[in-house]
């Protein structure tokens, strides 16, 4: 008869308790979506939540199915002590970068705190703040509940306005690919090409036209 070894459970809380443990309770979990689609904002999330608190299906916004991600959007935001967003628009990523876009919507969602921050966990390992400690978390939306959270909130607010920009642009697709280059989002670019919130910076495989499209608004 053969056994499978049990997989102890992740910790979640392994990047948090440290902190915790020297009175450091502000510690606000940071992450960012939508830096790879092709049109769209790129939003960020800072989630502040009281020591101890754990949601438990919580995890990497890329593991769960999007009913489980607003399943656990409402849970976060009934439970959290503070919730920030921040956007940045496709004209300033054009103008920017997205990686300075993503810093800029970082630091946009934890001024929208509620609290300050004592202390910063922020998924990837770029990051920097001018006043606010930060510990750089590569993978971070797996290892930490507060990264988690966050990357659950910016996921599940973007997904929203690319919802609602599909009312404006029906003809992409925006609500079913949220803006990413599937092979029907660039055929739909190479058909009608491209609208007023597509990122011009980004390599489009094999445009072929520079139309603008516009809905007047």
């Amino acid at each position: 008869m053969s056994f499978q070894k049990s997989v102890p459970a992740k910790d979640l809380h392994a990047y948090e308790r440290p902190y915790w443990m020297r009175n450091i309770v502000a510690v606000a979990g940071v992450d960012e979506a939508g830096r790879g689609p092709l049109a769209g904002p790129v939003v960020a999330a800072a989630v502040v939540f009281e020591p101890g608190t754990l949601i438990p299906f919580v995890d990497d916004s890329k593991q769960l199915t999007e009913k489980r991600r607003e399943q656990a959007f409402t849970a976060i935001s009934h439970c959290a002590v503070s919730i920030g967003i921040g956007v940045v628009n496709h004209d300033i990523i054009d103008r920017i970068n997205i990686l300075q876009a993503s810093m800029l919507a970082m630091n946009k969602a934890i001024a929208d705190l509620a609290v300050q921050p004592q202390q910063l966990l922020v998924d990837g390992n770029f990051f920097r703040h001018e006043r606010i400690p930060v510990e750089n978390i590569v993978h971070g939306d797996a290892l930490s509940h507060s990264i988690a959270a966050a990357s659950i909130v910016a996921k599940v607010t973007r997904d929203a306005m690319m919802r609602d920009f599909d009312a404006q642009f029906p003809q992409y697709g925006f609500a079913k690919h949220k803006g990413y280059g599937t092979a029907d989002h660039v055929a739909a670019i190479q058909r009608y090409g491209l609208s007023e919130i597509h990122r011009r910076t980004f390599r489009i495989p094999e445009m072929k036209t520079v139309k603008i499209v516009s809905t007047g608004l």
